[in-house]
This record gives C-alpha cells, sequence and structure tokens, in this order.
C-alpha cells in the first residue's frame, strides 16, 4: 500500500514539475517575444525619426544646379532634407550645370547624361565625374493634336530626323510636309537625342527657324496654330507631361507603347533615360555625397515620387 502511496506521489510531482516547467518555457519565451516585439517598434520609432528629421540646414545645405526640368525635383529635396516651407532654387541648364560643377561652382547636380563636349572639359579639366541614377525618365516625341498620327516607330523617327521621310502621308498622316524641330547643341534634349534615339545616324541639318532655344519654345511652336500640323518635336517627359504640358499637343507613341510613369518605370516604353546625382568623384564623405546619398534612400526616393517623377527603387 505505501508502495502504491509513494508511486502515486512521485507521478505526481513529476507532472507538477513537467507543468512547471512548460508554464515556465511559456512565461520567458512571451517575455522574449515581447522584448524582441518592442526592440522592433523601438527601431521603427527610430528609422521613423531619422526619415523625418532635417539633414541639413540651410546654411549647409549644397550647392546644387541642374537642367529645367529637374527644378521641381531639387525644390521637393531642399524642403524635405531642410525642412524648410520656402526654398529658392535656380538652375543654370544643363550644359552650364556641367561647367560649373567641374568648375566647382556647384556641389552636385541633377541633369541627364553629359555631351562629349562636356566630358572632354572635364578630361581637359582632370575631373572625373561621378553619376548616379536617382529618377527614371522617357525621352519623349510630341506633335499638334490635329495631327492624326497617334505613333511612330523609332526607325520611322530616325528618318524623319535624318531626312529621308518628309511628308507625314509616308506615316500614315495627312499629305503634309514635316517640320522637324530640332533642340541646339549640347541641350540636354539635343543630346539625348543624338545618344537614345538616333544611333550613330547623322542628323539633316536644321534650318535655323527650325531649332528650338528652350524647352518651352519647342512645345510652343509645335502647338502653333500656323506650323503646328506638321511639326514634330521632343523632349523629356516630365517636363512635356507636367512642367509645361500644352493642351493642343499630344505625345506619340512609340513603338506601340505609350509614355507614362507606368511604362517608363517598367521599362516598356522603349526610349528610358534618367536624371542622375552628379558630383566630383574625388569628393569622398562630403555634404554632396551625403545629398546624393539621400536622395537615393527610401527616403529619397519616396520625395522623387511625391514630386511626380519616376523613382528608381
Amino acid at each position: 500500500m505505501k508502495k502504491i502511496v509513494l508511486n502515486v506521489l512521485v507521478v505526481i510531482i513529476c507532472a507538477m514539475i513537467v507543468f512547471g516547467c512548460y508554464e515556465a518555457y511559456q512565461y520567458f519565451t512571451k517575455q522574449e517575444n515581447s522584448n524582441k516585439n518592442m526592440t522592433a517598434k523601438e527601431e521603427n520609432d527610430v528609422n521613423e525619426r531619422i526619415s523625418t528629421e532635417a539633414l541639413f540646414s540651410k546654411e549647409n545645405y549644397p550647392n546644387v544646379d541642374g537642367s529645367t526640368a529637374t527644378i521641381p525635383l531639387a525644390e521637393a529635396f531642399e524642403k524635405d532634407f531642410t525642412g524648410l516651407e520656402e526654398v529658392e532654387v535656380a538652375h543654370s541648364k544643363t550644359h552650364k550645370a556641367y561647367v560649373n560643377l567641374i568648375d566647382g561652382k556647384s556641389d552636385l547636380i541633377l541633369v541627364v547624361e553629359p555631351s562629349e563636349d562636356e566630358i572632354n572639359y572635364a578630361k581637359e579639366k582632370n575631373i572625373e565625374l561621378q553619376y548616379d541614377k536617382v529618377v527614371n525618365e522617357g525621352f519623349v516625341f510630341f506633335i499638334n493634336a490635329d495631327n492624326p498620327v497617334n505613333s511612330l516607330t523609332v526607325e520611322q523617327i530616325q528618318k524623319i530626323y535624318t531626312g529621308e521621310i518628309t511628308n507625314w502621308k509616308e506615316v500614315g498622316g495627312k499629305d503634309e510636309k514635316i517640320i522637324a524641330y530640332q533642340r541646339p547643341e549640347n541641350s540636354g534634349s539635343q543630346t539625348g537625342m543624338l545618344s537614345l534615339v538616333m544611333d550613330g545616324k547623322k542628323m539633316k541639318e536644321p534650318e535655323k527657324e527650325n531649332v528650338a532655344q528652350s524647352m518651352s519654345d519647342i512645345l510652343d511652336v509645335v502647338s502653333d496654330y500656323e506650323n503646328g500640323p506638321g511639326s514634330i518635336g521632343y523632349s523629356y517627359y516630365y517636363y512635356a507631361n507636367t512642367m509645361y504640358l500644352k493642351e493642343n499637343v499630344k505625345m506619340l507613341e512609340v513603338d506601340g507603347v505609350e509614355p507614362n510613369n507606368e511604362t517608363i518605370k517598367s521599362g516598356d516604353y522603349p526610349i528610358i533615360t534618367a536624371y542622375y546625382a552628379v558630383t566630383r568623384k574625388e569628393e569622398k564623405e562630403s555634404p554632396a555625397t551625403k545629398l546624393r546619398d539621400a536622395m537615393l534612400s527610401s527616403r529619397g526616393q519616396k520625395i522623387v515620387e511625391k514630386a511626380g517623377y519616376v523613382p528608381v527603387k
């Protein structure tokens, strides 16, 4: 009898020990998970604070230059990274911005890829430049809204600008002479046209009146009642679609693909380029490189998207 009682007691004690161990395990596991959750929350709180705090003051913000089309982007970056509600941004346009960076008059520029002249000038000054893509962009073509043509192939565009195609009826339009407007040498748009579209093919020499001096000029002449129906021009998507949108101008599909934020981001649109944050390569750990890194961060890319551009990440 005593032996039976003893065995029962042993079983009860073992059961209590096992139950106690299980409860302890559950308790400490919950505590550990709770601590982990708290840590993750605390880290998120810290990250949230970092992602909204000012990274620069007005006084130590780098000197930024760039193209006309990146003025709103530069404004958005400076407002967010300094916490200022109002900022003053003026850009020198693409070519002058490259010259200013190479000459040390600016710290960072927001531009498209350089022309041969700009590359050679950097070599002449023994300056190596670093290019970091911060915004995806599309190179677009536009015509007057009264023109029935809606789409061209890259090959047709090349032939229009080499002078092989001279009448809209050759590409499905009316019997009307094509007036192919160009931009000046070393402008960002002309550099893009040569590098992204022409593929080494020589553009025909334009008549003097067919060279638009500014990005707004080329949109103005295409929308003009007198010359508009026969004209075609080119620019960058953001500028033509957002900064200087004209009601009586329409963007062409290229190879059957409409240019928009989605097709540019996905790469479906065939003529893709970018805006780069360009810095002098020898300057490491400088305010300019800190700004560039901020532009490429998740915070910076959210700023890009909020400003209406196409982020790279």
